[in-house]
């Protein structure tokens, strides 16, 4: 149990730590690099952005027909790339870790509504989930700009747009490459009887991997907004990993004694 709860303790650090924002590596790519390189990062940071995929495997974890899927991605894109282009344009920010703490709550909710839970437990009807997946596009796409914004994007309007279309044109082809992996896996679980076995249980775990990608969001926004009162500062960290590690080596040390 220690070692679990030290896991769950280094988790939250070091996603808080390293899970946000555009690393140095990242920005001198895009310095050296045209809009290619900016098509490359929208497509790798989809396909690394594990908030999005998570949302993405709830909206299609119970459609079957090409039709529908097509209908709620199309309304999914069409929310995250409205945000990610005009607020990327006009320069419209938000402390990236609240919006990400939102997006894990989208999360929540597909886990929640695929599991009928509007009806099972508070005793209404679920509300129009075409609506609300592009209500939760729009957040998506807003978590992406805080992203993008981080970037060299130009003095000018025109290489401006240039590059965040290039960018939200990667994060396209990311969104075709994870969907293709997601509905190959269901289909193919979909033949046996465990789909239906396990399919509370796996959107019970959708909505606990939502609860916990919540706790980093916020555990990251409290350090971001106020990092000394917080309990310690940015520097202290690299000593917490150190002492963590330690006590699991311990731990360990107990659990063969």
């Amino acid at each position: 149990m220690k070692t679990i709860l030290l896991y769950l303790g280094l988790l939250l650090i070091s996603t808080s730590l390293f899970s946000h924002g555009i690393s140095q590596a990242d920005v001198q790519a895009m310095i050296d690099g045209g809009n290619t390189q900016y098509i490359w990062l929208g497509a790798t940071h989809m396909l690394t952005g594990y908030d999005h995929l998570l949302f993405l495997f709830g909206v299609v974890f119970f459609l079957t027909s090409f039709r529908d899927i097509l209908k709620f991605i199309t309304v999914f894109t069409v929310g995250h790339s409205l945000t990610l282009v005009f607020a990327t344009f006009m320069g419209i920010s938000a402390n990236y870790y609240l919006v990400d703490a939102v997006i894990a709550i989208s999360v929540i909710y597909k886990g929640f509504d695929n599991n009928n839970g509007f009806a099972n437990y508070l005793g209404v009807k679920s509300p129009n989930l075409l609506i609300m997946v592009f209500i939760f596009g729009l957040i998506h796409g807003f978590g992406l700009s805080t992203r993008l914004q981080q970037l060299p994007l130009g003095e000018h309007n025109f290489d401006m747009l240039l590059r965040i279309l290039s960018f939200n044109l990667g994060v396209e082809f990311g969104q075709i490459v994870a969907l293709v992996g997601m509905l190959f896996i269901l289909n193919l679980w979909r033949k046996f009887a465990s789909f239906q076995k396990f399919s509370k249980v796996t959107n019970d775990a959708l909505m606990l991997a939502g609860f916990l990608l919540f706790l980093m969001q916020m555990h990251g926004y409290l350090h971001s907004v106020n990092e000394e009162e917080f309990g310690f500062n940015r520097d202290a960290h690299h000593h917490i990993h150190l002492d963590m590690k330690e006590a699991e080596k311990n731990s360990y040390k107990h659990d063969e004694l």
